[in-house]
């Protein structure tokens, strides 16, 4: 199950980029502990070194600080690749909505920039991130590819637009392309701090060191929950997914669906907390309900993930009591 049966040739390289951040620094991870060489290409605009500072002794690791809306840079990255895992970009609904250039010039520019890198360096395949935010305002449950909405912020249009020209790479210069619409992923190393912070690393935080966390609306918000250990599995999965199914994009969720104010009450409960939330505005832009639709992940890429919410969760407590 998961990803311990996938396997490469041995001399495979893989370049991660944004590979300091949260899950592309869970990836390299994966990669190196598999034996296999990494180069990784962060700007550390969102990433953190400290990331990645543990792999800095490995041989067959590789940091590039350098910026995706740079071309050259790309190219210089992509030489001497199989594959790429483009985990690079700004995230965060809110902030998108504040910065629509930026966000343009990172996830869309950038992103090309690495489509071309790649089938100027003969990659073999090219798996990025996308977003479930894509579907936008489709209300229906669950949410699945081929039905969308009309997006509601910058950065579900830089995804959406990111997908097109994926499927316009692959059937016009041949590059396999895999998106992944991922769903709410947490876990170790995500960030807890900052106005943009996740919200499962924030509320851990925040209870640990008996602060009152804050829940923009009323909680009652569901989300398809991710743990990364499914992220990585479809990541290392798409890789060798065959080329039937490149040009298109996934949805990588564990499939179930959990209340925020459900989850806030967990992780009280399991960290032995007595502190009742405060309540905030809705946020602009942020999508109600959100549950994922998973069969065609599972039939195109052989996604099969095992680490449910519950599961997750439980990890992700421990390692943050003992890292914050």
């Amino acid at each position: 199950m998961g990803y311990s049966e996938v396997q490469f040739e041995k001399d495979s390289v893989f370049l991660v980029t944004g590979g300091a951040g949260f899950i592309g620094s869970n990836l390299i991870e994966v990669l190196l502990d598999s034996g296999y060489s990494v180069k990784c290409l962060d700007d550390l605009s969102n990433g953190h070194k400290e990331n990645i500072d543990p792999f800095m002794e490995n041989e067959r690791f590789r940091f590039i600080k350098g910026d995706i809306a740079d071309f050259e840079t790309c190219l210089n990255a992509a030489k001497g690749v199989d594959y790429i895992l483009h985990q690079a970009a700004w995230g965060s609904v809110p902030r998108s909505i504040e910065m629509p250039q930026y966000y343009e010039k990172v996830n869309v520019q950038g992103t090309i920039n690495m489509m071309e890198a790649a089938v100027r360096n003969n990659v073999k395949k090219f798996v990025y991130a996308s977003s479930s935010s894509v579907y936008g305002d489709e209300p229906t449950l669950p949410k699945k590819e081929g039905r969308e909405g009309q997006v509601l912020s910058p950065y579900a249009l830089t995804k959406k637009v990111d997908e097109e020209y994926a499927r316009l790479y692959h059937s016009l210069y041949g590059l396999d392309t895999y998106g992944l619409r991922y769903f709410n992923v947490f876990g170790r190393r995500q960030d807890p701090d900052g106005a943009y912070a996740a919200v499962i690393p924030k509320f851990l935080k925040q209870l640990i060191n008996d602060e009152q966390p804050t829940i923009n609306g009323d909680g009652k918000q569901s989300r398809d929950f991710t743990y990364i250990e499914n992220v990585i599995e479809a990541n290392l999965k798409a890789c060798q997914a065959p080329s039937s199914a490149a040009g298109e994009a996934f949805n990588i969720a564990f499939g179930g669906r959990e209340y925020l104010i459900d989850i806030y009450h967990h992780l009280t409960d399991a960290l032995g907390k007595s502190i009742e939330p405060k309540f905030g505005p809705e946020r602009a832009g942020d999508i109600k309900h959100s549950n994922a639709d998973i069969s065609k992940a599972k039939e195109m890429l052989g996604y099969s993930p095992d680490w449910s919410f519950e599961k997750g969760i439980e990890e992700a407590i421990d390692w943050y009591k003992e890292n914050l």
